[in-house]
């Protein structure tokens, strides 16, 4: 059962995403790579990624430099591991990389796309 409460929060998130989110939800949205459809700011058990491929097993986090803390560094392994044990893959970008090479970052998704065909 959801967890209203997730559910809310990732509505919230939908609506108030960064700059980098927006950028990179404007280029997948619509099945715009490979016909691939992704969800955004979708709840996961206790978690709420970014991006997520149900149909490909993919999931997309978008990290600002608060990311490259170590207790957010902690955090977020134990987070990939978690979604890795329910069959994910996990792929991380930089928000300056999603908002300065926009077209490197969709081509490495689409690279990984391809891989799992």
């Amino acid at each position: 059962m959801k967890n209203p409460h997730e559910t809310k929060l990732a509505r919230e998130l939908r609506h108030n995403q960064s700059d980098a989110e927006r950028n990179l939800w404007s280029r997948l949205r619509n099945s715009q790579i490979d016909k691939v459809k992704f969800r955004r700011q979708q709840p996961m058990g206790s978690y709420i990624v970014d991006f997520i491929s149900f149909e490909k097993q993919l999931i997309i986090e978008i990290d600002g430099g608060h990311h490259n803390e170590e207790p957010v560094k902690v955090l977020d392994e134990q987070r990939t591991k978690y979604l890795e044990s329910r069959e994910f893959r996990v792929i991380r970008f930089w928000n300056n990389d999603v908002l300065e090479n926009i077209d490197g970052v969709l081509i490495r998704i689409k690279e990984i796309l391809d891989e799992t065909q």
